[in-house]
């Protein structure tokens, strides 16, 4: 079983790039390219909080267990 992060998709569907995301939520680019690729080993839930807020979304939305 493995967590599987679906910021991409939500990227997709509110039409906003990732250097957008970067900006609004105080983190760098490199940081959203890895959320996105799924290569970090953790997300505070600080963080998770900045996104959603941005993407106007839940955490269940950007987070999928497969």
């Amino acid at each position: 079983m493995a967590i599987i992060v679906r910021l991409d998709v939500m990227l997709a569907r509110r039409k906003m790039k990732s250097k957008e995301l970067a900006a609004r939520i105080g983190i760098s680019e490199q940081n959203v390219s890895m959320l996105r690729q799924g290569k970090v080993k953790g997300v505070r839930f600080e963080t998770l909080d900045r996104i959603c807020e941005a993407l106007d979304c839940m955490p269940g939305d950007l987070l999928d267990r497969e």
